[in-house]
């Protein structure tokens, strides 16, 4: 059983000063809205209902804080991009955002999810930009990569790699589905190394990952 079934929810926080106190190690997972984020981190955790999930866009407005063990933690972070939020909310959390991403001390590592059908959108490129001065790495998740063809998705992924190796090396990337159920372990033994730990789950990471067509 893989390591990330500990996840358990610890805390949420609306602004900077309601975070907890920064110890041990963080890993955030960021997103446009309705990208699949929380999705995302249910299947990490093998728990349908562990990260809020919702049709409407916009609808988690919180920093939600997972506690894996003692000194490690997942974060999920507000979704960005929806348009109609009002214009106060959009400042707020991108003054939250920017902050946590550029100054959280116990931050290692960001997965930042993109639907594999829109993926480096304006929007995401601005949070490549903020965090990737820190140096810390990120892993790409093109989520909903079910939606793709085979070609599609791997041509997706390949286009995507190239932008990465010229633009922003310390980033890699995948294909993802949360409704198909891979890639999975290829992300979890990502985050497992940023957090000094060895998943246990059966490495599947060489297998192609189901998609629309198979």
């Amino acid at each position: 059983m893989s390591l990330f079934h500990r996840l358990h929810f610890l805390t949420s926080a609306h602004d900077l000063r309601d975070l907890p106190p920064p110890q041990g190690a963080e890993i955030a997972f960021a997103g446009r809205s309705n990208a699949g984020k929380s999705s995302a981190i249910n299947l990490l955790a093998n728990h349908n209902r562990l990260a809020f999930v919702s049709k409407t866009p916009g609808r988690t407005q919180l920093i939600n804080f997972f506690r894996l063990d003692d000194d490690r933690f997942l974060v999920d972070l507000p979704g960005y991009g929806y348009a109609k939020a009002p214009e106060a909310t959009r400042r707020h959390w991108q003054h939250t955002l920017s902050a946590y991403l550029s100054s959280r001390s116990a931050l290692c590592g960001l997965v930042l999810i993109m639907d594999a059908r829109h993926p480096l959108t304006l929007l995401d490129r601005q949070m490549l930009d903020w965090f990737t001065p820190t140096g810390r790495p990120v892993h790409i998740l093109l989520s909903k990569a079910d939606k793709l063809s085979r070609q599609q998705a791997l041509k997706t992924l390949r286009t995507v790699e190239e932008t990465l190796q010229r633009t922003y090396p310390n980033c890699t990337a995948q294909l993802f589905s949360s409704l198909k159920r891979s890639g999975a372990e290829q992300a979890r033994t990502v985050i497992a190394a940023w957090l000094g730990l060895t998943d246990t789950a059966p490495s599947s990471s060489h297998k192609k990952p189901p998609v629309k067509g198979e």
